[in-house]
């Protein structure tokens, strides 16, 4: 899922990355939202903002606007420098470490972000418009700009083209290849939406301790991967 990549990958690795991050994706919006009432995982509305404040002339808060933009993109840059950095040195971790990271900013916010919701709403903003723009590099790269995990209004685009797309192909490998990238466009869909229901589910009882089960997932997928790897190379050892 994380390991796999170029000829190696397939569409199964695909939905599996898909699946798992879409979730933690729909429980970051829903939490984050009901937490501090601003958006977490994109920032295309936050651009209108910043605009609408620029005109305003409110300049303070058309700067809290850019720095929601800004921690987006750093997230974005710093998951890909780590993925090129890394690629270098060790394929195997190259896509591990970034997930590490994600997690381990989930789970600060999960635990002190009770804290901050009065105190500083907006450095929890920061805080997870640069987990989601991580996440959103990460697995763009991953899947070679297949599957998008932190916003549905592109994904919803996709899907509506190759819904219609139907109605007019009827080569078999095309069709079944149009029908593969359905799936995958649903399968976000749905994890997105399953996590968003947890997330609201849940963070009337616990709060933002509800990003723990995003970090659950997170490190599940990375010990799921851990151990495909070991097999995968003792396999290797044993034919050799």
């Amino acid at each position: 899922m994380f390991t796999h990549q170029g000829r190696k990958r397939t569409t199964s690795h695909n939905l599996q990355i898909a699946s798992l991050l879409s979730f933690v994706a729909g429980i970051v919006n829903v939490a984050g939202f009901l937490a501090i009432h601003k958006l977490t995982t994109n920032v295309t509305g936050h651009f209108a903002f910043f605009l609408d404040e620029v005109f305003r002339l409110d300049f303070w808060q058309g700067l809290i606007y850019f720095l929601y933009i800004f921690f987006f993109f750093s997230g974005s840059f710093l998951s890909g420098f780590l993925v090129e950095y890394i690629a270098r040195r060790n394929s195997n971790y190259t896509y591990i470490i970034p997930t590490a990271i994600e997690g381990m900013i989930l789970l600060v916010v999960a635990v002190f972000g009770a804290d901050l919701i009065l105190e500083n709403p907006n450095g929890i903003a920061f805080t997870l418009l640069f987990a989601m723009g991580l996440q959103n590099s990460l697995v763009t790269r991953i899947s070679n700009a297949t599957v998008r995990t932190t916003h549905l209004t592109g994904l919803f685009t996709d899907l509506g083209i190759e819904l219609s797309q139907l109605f007019f192909i009827r080569e078999i490998l095309l069709r079944k290849k149009l029908f593969t990238s359905i799936k995958l466009r649903f399968t976000i869909i749905g994890f997105f939406f399953t996590g968003g229901v947890v997330g609201g589910i849940f963070y009337s009882q616990m709060g933002l301790h509800v990003l723990l089960f995003g970090v659950v997932a997170l490190m599940l997928g990375l010990i799921y991967d851990s151990i495909k790897l070991r097999m995968l190379k003792l396999t290797r050892k044993y034919r050799n």
